[in-house]
């Protein structure tokens, strides 16, 4: 059985390859190297997507990497500026856990042999943009220098608003699909 291979996929391999390189940039206190491998990661999202849609490279498994690699970097970037002080431990937790209770909604669904579509809210879409702004402009900031206020608190409250909101009509509507299976 072969991989089905393109180059959509091959650029998504590429960035879920970058998350450790990012991750160690950030401990490192290397925010310059961070912030320009986010924006890299950012490009190649980009492109990966164009590509996939503009010549008809989509896959199953593009389907399930690059929300995969979307999140890994988020996630490890969100974790990282955690442990760094820069970004605030409940928000870290807050981010954190909205794609844990997500995973594992997905994962009871399969379990239950209720398998749950998954298809993007669009205040998940808005809660994505926030999150990656929010971090941008943290590495942004702390690889060039400069104070983020007031843009850091506003970015953090559309993060907290779209994060709590995106997770709670995830899981309104996993209660609604999951409330159809039968007693035994």
């Amino acid at each position: 059985m072969s991989i089905p291979t393109s180059i959509p996929n091959i650029i998504t391999l590429g960035r879920i390859i970058l998350v450790p390189v990012i991750v160690w940039a950030i401990v490192s206190s290397q925010m310059e190297v961070a912030f320009a491998i986010f924006v890299i990661a950012g490009v190649s999202d980009a492109i990966d997507g164009f590509l996939a849609k503009r010549f008809n490279m989509t896959s199953e498994l593009g389907a399930l990497l690059d929300p995969l690699a979307d999140k890994a970097l988020l996630v490890s970037i969100y974790v990282s500026l955690g442990i760094w002080g820069a970004v605030p431990r409940w928000l870290v937790i807050l981010v954190v856990s909205r794609d844990i209770m997500i995973v594992s909604a997905v994962i009871v669904s399969w379990l239950f042999d209720k398998p749950v579509e998954m298809k993007p809210l669009m205040v998940s879409k808005l809660n994505t943009v926030a999150q990656v702004a929010f971090a941008a402009l943290v590495l942004a900031s702390l690889g060039f220098g400069f104070q983020p206020h007031p843009y850091d608190l506003i970015l953090m409250g559309f993060v907290t608003i779209f994060t709590l909101g995106s997770v709670s009509l995830y899981l309104v509507e996993w209660v609604r699909h999951m409330s159809t299976i039968e007693a035994r």
